[in-house]
């Protein structure tokens, strides 16, 4: 049996609940195509045990195989937007906290430089 990542031991519960959803997803698209396991797997490029696993939600199956299995139902478009820096809120936050930080380092700057000023004047 294959050793299991660590990475994947670690899976959030919202993650791998997720993932099982896409995977149970992906399968009710594939009923609605009235397209069997072994038609699917062959158009895909996979074995019929890997789609079942991908329809089972096994986070293991390889982001290739799923975006191939969402390029069939005509939704790898979506791919392309997962991760796109303007949709990192995480990110957008650190941005705009690093120019609180430094809006206020310039003004204290600003402040300390005129007080040196009016005392130089004095």
């Amino acid at each position: 049996m294959p050793k299991t990542a660590r990475a994947l031991l670690q899976l959030p519960p919202a993650t791998a609940a997720a993932i099982e959803k896409l995977g149970a997803d992906l399968a009710v698209a594939r009923l609605r195509r009235k397209e069997s396991l072994k038609t699917w797997s062959k158009r895909m490029g996979v074995s019929v045990p890997t789609l079942q696993r991908l329809e089972a939600g096994d986070p293991a199956v390889g982001i290739g195989i799923v975006a191939t299995a969402l390029w069939l139902i005509k939704r790898d478009g979506e791919l392309g937007n997962l991760a796109a820096p303007e949709h990192d809120q995480g990110a957008i936050e650190m941005d705009v906290r690093e120019a609180v930080e430094l809006g206020r380092a310039r003004a204290q700057a600003a402040a300390e430089a005129r007080l040196r000023t009016n005392r130089a004047k004095g």
